[in-house]
């Protein structure tokens, strides 16, 4: 009981972006640094005083410091800009190890496992005409044909793949793991538009299941990760057949049409046009000096789409529905106050 209480107290603290001198603070002196210092250490426990004056300061039920930890997340692809700060980068790794708890435990209730089959297993990447191959067989494998995909999120959670939104700064971009070496996850910034969330969430994709060559250099790789992303929105063939095969020109209301129908931004469009032959270099780099004045593309079309992820709520709400859980079980595996998911819940 005392380790668990230690680890979860340290997770809290860092999920909360506190250090141990600003949770004394926050805690108004109620206990000393050297106290925290001994409960994260599993040198001490918490009287109930203690415990209800850290799950205040902490925004945290009592019942999470002794909540056994059953996830672990391995194989991390995490990449960021420099401004992100370590402590940043703790906070975000612990809130999706928080959820991830969560949701494996809503699904235990449910007797739901997880069985995640890669479709690109056997299919070595050395090459752009690999990527594309590989697109085309996770369609394939996928029975996603060569339409738009109206929702990216709730076809990787289809396809057994977890993903979680983070508010996070603007320089998070995102990350892909493993929990218990088996079960993939991805996570993006629920700040980002529409059409950033749907690429970082397919590069992360490809981060999880394409087989690159052991000699692409790390900068390499993360171009075929982009490649990827681009060829899972549209496939070469359904590229080519909007598009066309070669091209010298390209209107804006064309380009808007496009992004606006296939959920992909300008940019990844005149790149995939570019990796793809149908323009050659010179009208590629004319395009990107235009639109490096407008990175963000406002103004140009945007996705109406939805992208977000909607199944861990909705298997909590088949649990409370079936009374397989209560209503405040439901409530604490949702992370809300007991009079929050009463407001929400309506069972027929």
């Amino acid at each position: 009981m005392k380790e668990i209480f230690s680890k979860r107290l340290k997770s809290a603290r860092v999920l909360a972006s506190l250090s141990q001198d600003q949770l004394v603070e926050k805690m108004e002196n109620t206990v000393s640094k050297n106290a925290i210092s001994k409960y994260e250490k599993g040198e001490m426990m918490a009287d109930s005083t203690v415990l209800l004056a850290l799950s205040k300061a902490l925004n945290v039920k009592p019942d999470y410091f002794f909540r056994p930890f059953t996830v672990e997340i391995e194989k991390v692809e995490f990449r960021k800009k420099q401004k992100l700060s370590v402590k940043a980068v703790n906070a975000i790794k612990q809130t999706v190890t928080d959820f991830v708890e969560r949701y494996i435990e809503v699904e235990q209730f449910l007797n739901i496992t997880s069985a995640f089959a890669n479709p690109v297993n056997d299919l070595p990447i050395a090459t752009i005409k690999d990527i594309d191959k590989a697109a085309l067989k996770v369609r394939a494998e996928w029975n996603l044909g060569l339409n738009a995909l109206p929702n990216v999120i709730d076809m990787l959670e289809d396809n057994e793949i977890k993903v979680i939104e983070v508010d996070a700064p603007d320089e998070f971009d995102g990350f892909s793991g493993w929990a218990d070496g088996k079960i993939p996850i991805i996570v993006i910034n629920k700040n980002y538009k529409m059409e950033r969330k749907r690429l970082t969430a397919l590069h992360e994709l490809g981060h999880l299941i394409l087989k690159l060559d052991e000699t692409i250099s790390e900068k390499e790789k993360e171009r075929f990760y982009f490649q990827f992303a681009g060829a899972m929105l549209m496939p070469e063939p359904t590229f080519k057949s909007e598009i066309g095969t070669i091209r010298s020109h390209f209107s804006i209301p064309e380009l808007i049409v496009v992004k606006e129908t296939y959920g992909i931004s300008i940019q990844a469009i005149m790149a995939r046009a570019k990796d793809l032959g149908v323009i050659k270099q010179s009208p590629f780099i004319a395009f990107r000096k235009w639109i490096s004045r407008n990175r963000t593309e406002e103004g140009l079309g945007n996705y109406q789409g939805s992208e977000q992820p909607f199944r861990f709520k909705q298997l909590i709400y088949r649990a409370a529905a079936e009374e397989i859980i209560s209503l405040s079980k439901a409530a604490n595996l949702s992370n809300q106050k007991l009079a929050q998911f009463r407001k929400e819940f309506v069972a027929l």
